[in-house]
């Protein structure tokens, strides 16, 4: 594996991290959520980075596979560009049920 790919998983994984800890915050409640404007942006942030890394991660190298990362890198690009459109109950979805099975991916690229 690439040096740098590994540098980008390193950085999704670090980043799952800080979602978990947003679901912590919330005791994994959708209202917590929904009522905390700045945790929102926070996840929003931290799931644009996750598209970004792995956009960089398939440009690299196109033999790894990630389930869903055209629909990731999308999702990061509606969030930069069509920030409008985006929806709390759309990422709290995201995080409750993407992010789980991104992570095991992450753990599985990286030999764990």
């Amino acid at each position: 594996m690439q040096p740098k790919v590994l540098k980008f998983i390193l950085d999704i994984q670090s980043v799952i991290q800080e979602i978990e800890m947003v679901k912590s915050k919330t005791h994994n409640n959708f209202n917590s959520f929904k009522s905390d404007i700045l945790l929102q942006r926070a996840v929003e942030r931290d799931l644009e980075i996750i598209g970004e890394a792995i956009r960089k991660i398939t440009e690299l190298d196109p033999s790894v596979q990630i389930t869903s990362a055209k629909h990731i890198i999308g999702l990061r690009n509606i969030i930069s560009h069509a920030y409008d459109s985006v929806e709390p109950e759309m990422i709290w979805g995201i995080i409750q049920n993407n992010i789980p099975v991104l992570a095991e991916e992450m753990n599985k690229l990286k030999g764990f």
